[in-house]
């Protein structure tokens, strides 16, 4: 795929890339998901994540009933998929893998994902340096909390759409390279992250295809002081607030997971019915894109 079509330049390009992405939508949740057949992955079952992803930068998939595989199947299922480059963070575990539930100690629990709150809407990684920001991520619900835990779903390429239909001067300030500044992470007065400031809206330099880093925190986000931005930020926020029809809403069921090119995303409060038993998911993000999408 080429740039053209995110060139704010050529509308004719831009339009055509419109139509053809916004044919499928929208989407029922269900024709999102990909029945995977065994833990050894066939042919088929990559097939059909890679041609949902290609159409909508996501696909669910569920486990035959009782099944519940180890970290293995992750890393197998992103290796079908030709990602190889894992992320390490503060929080993973040894092999780059990040199992997200409650923790009351540590490190850890100073952060959100790692608490039953709210996640505000997203995109993982946005604080990472330009040269490893997050292009795929897949989620695997190992056990679901008693109640809540719900994910919202939006690919970003809609979000980019709404935008530049209301106006293209927005997605111009949103890919200024200092539209989006994350202060410094420092623990005990030591500084482990620097700030790190960068665009929301990027193209990736090998294939043109369209990056964002982004997230909806009131805190610890600086953005750029200017009206334009100000004003493109404010009318994402409220897409992402409203009745979007191009909102995905789906609660990860034990055996099921979603695979996906780094979409907008967000998880409702939950409660565990078992502190020892709680909601556990398993988490790889990716330096890479899924292949063929």
């Amino acid at each position: 795929m080429s740039a053209e079509p995110f060139n704010l330049n050529n509308d004719l390009a831009y339009q055509s890339w419109r139509r053809a992405k916004l044919e499928g939508y929208p989407l029922n949740t269900e024709k999102l998901f990909c029945n995977i057949s065994d833990e050894a992955l066939s042919v088929n079952d990559i097939a059909c994540l890679q041609n949902l992803i290609g159409l909508y930068n996501m696909a669910f998939y569920r486990m035959p009933e009782g099944r519940l595989p180890e970290k293995a199947f992750v890393l197998a299922l992103g290796q079908g998929l030709g990602l190889q480059r894992l992320d390490g963070n503060l929080c993973s575990d040894e092999d780059n893998i990040t199992a997200l539930q409650v923790k009351d100690m540590g490190r850890a629990n100073t952060y959100i994902p790692y608490t039953d709150r709210p996640l505000s809407w997203h995109t993982d990684g946005y604080y990472n340096t330009p040269d490893k920001q997050i292009r795929a991520i897949s989620m695997h619900c190992v056990r679901a909390a008693a109640t809540g835990g719900e994910n919202l779903l939006m690919d970003h390429e809609l979000a980019y759409i709404q935008l530049r239909d209301e106006n293209p001067a927005y997605i111009q300030a949103l890919m200024h390279p200092q539209a989006m500044t994350i202060p410094p992470n420092i623990e005990n007065g030591r500084e482990i992250r620097p700030a790190q400031s960068g665009p929301v809206f990027s193209l990736m330099a090998d294939n043109g295809r369209l990056h964002m880093r982004y997230s909806a925190r009131s805190r610890n986000i600086e953005w750029r002081d200017d009206e334009l931005t100000r004003e493109a930020v404010a009318c994402l926020n409220t897409l992402l607030c409203e009745n979007n029809p191009y909102v995905i809403a789906y609660r990860l069921q034990p055996g099921e997971g979603i695979i996906c090119n780094n979409v907008l995303h967000n998880r409702s409060r939950f409660i565990d019915a078992d502190k020892g038993a709680g909601r556990l998911l398993y988490r790889a993000r990716y330096y890479d894109r899924v292949a063929n999408t």
